[in-house]
C-alpha cells in the first residue's frame, strides 16, 4: 500500500458543484412544499382554465373581430407565473429560512452568500421553466395560437424573473417572516387584479392606467401580450421598465439584505 492512500483531503468543493448541489436541494424543497405548489402552480393553472372557459371578464376586441379569450390570458398567466414563484414565493421561503436561523448557518458555511443567492437565483428559473411548459400545454389544450419573436419572450421572461426576484429578496431580507408571508401575498392579489393579468388595463380610469403600466407585472404582461398576441417586434419599453426595477430591486437587495 502506498503511503498517503486514506490521506485525508480536507477543504471545500468546487464552486460550481456547490452551487450545482444547492440548486438541486432548493429546487427540490420548492416542489415538495404543497403551499408554493398551490401558489406557483395550481392558481395560476385554475385562472387559465376558469377566464377562458367562461365569459367573466370583458376582453378587448381584435381588430379582425376574432377575440379570443385564451390568447388575451395566456401571456398575463406566463406573467403572473414568473411573478408567484420569483417573488412571492421567495419572498415567503427565505423570509422563513432567515427567520429560523437557515440562512445565518449557510452563511458561515463554505459556499459564499453571493453563490446561495444564485443557487436560489438558478431554482426559481428551473421551476419556472416547469411552470411555463405545464402552462402552454394547457393554453394550447384550450386553443391557444401564440406568434412573434421567440428571443423577445425570453428577454422579456429573464428580465421579469430578475426585478421580482430582487424584490422579493428585499422584502425577504428587511422584514419579519411573518409580516413577509402578509406583505408578500397581499401584494400577490393586488397586482393580479390591478397589473393587466385578467383585467385589461383599458378598464381602469386613464390616470390609473399610467400609474398601473410602470409596474413589472404590468410591463411584463403586456409585452408578453404584444408580442404572443399581437405578433409584436421587440418591445422595448416593456423590456426598459423590467429593467429598472431589476436593477434597483436587485441593488437595493445587495444593500439592505440582513442575514439574521
Amino acid at each position: 500500500m502506498s503511503a498517503g492512500t486514506f490521506t485525508p483531503k480536507p477543504g471545500a468543493a468546487p464552486l460550481s458543484r456547490m452551487i450545482a448541489a444547492q440548486t438541486a436541494l432548493e429546487t427540490r424543497m420548492l416542489l415538495r412544499n404543497g403551499e408554493q405548489l398551490l401558489l406557483t402552480v395550481v392558481i395560476p393553472t385554475l385562472l387559465l382554465v376558469l377566464f377562458s372557459t367562461v365569459d367573466i371578464v370583458a376582453l378587448p376586441t381584435e381588430p379582425s373581430g376574432n377575440a379570443r379569450a385564451v390568447d388575451f390570458l395566456a401571456p398575463g398567466i406566463l406573467a403572473l407565473a414568473v411573478m408567484s414563484t420569483a417573488f412571492t414565493g421567495q419572498a415567503i421561503a427565505t423570509g422563513f429560512e432567515r427567520r429560523y436561523g437557515v440562512l445565518k448557518r449557510l452563511g458561515a458555511s463554505p459556499l459564499p452568500r453571493w453563490a446561495l443567492m444564485t443557487a436560489k437565483t438558478l431554482s426559481v428559473l428551473v421551476t419556472e421553466v416547469l411552470q411555463i411548459a405545464l402552462l402552454t400545454v394547457i393554453a394550447f389544450g384550450l386553443g391557444w395560437s401564440p406568434r412573434g419573436n421567440p428571443l423577445a419572450v425570453v428577454l422579456l421572461l429573464v428580465l421579469g424573473t430578475a426585478a421580482f426576484s430582487g424584490l422579493g429578496l428585499l422584502m425577504a431580507g428587511t422584514l419579519k417572516a411573518e409580516a413577509t408571508l402578509a406583505a408578500a401575498n397581499l401584494v400577490f392579489l393586488l397586482l393580479l387584479v390591478g397589473g393587466g393579468v385578467i383585467v385589461p388595463l383599458e378598464k381602469f380610469p386613464e390616470t390609473a392606467q399610467s400609474v398601473l403600466g410602470l409596474l413589472p407585472i404590468s410591463a411584463l404582461s403586456d409585452g408578453l401580450r404584444d408580442v404572443l398576441q399581437h405578433g409584436a417586434g421587440m418591445p422595448w419599453g416593456d423590456l426598459g421598465i423590467l429593467a429598472v426595477w431589476a436593477v434597483l430591486g436587485l441593488g437595493a437587495a445587495a444593500k439592505f439584505f440582513r442575514w439574521e
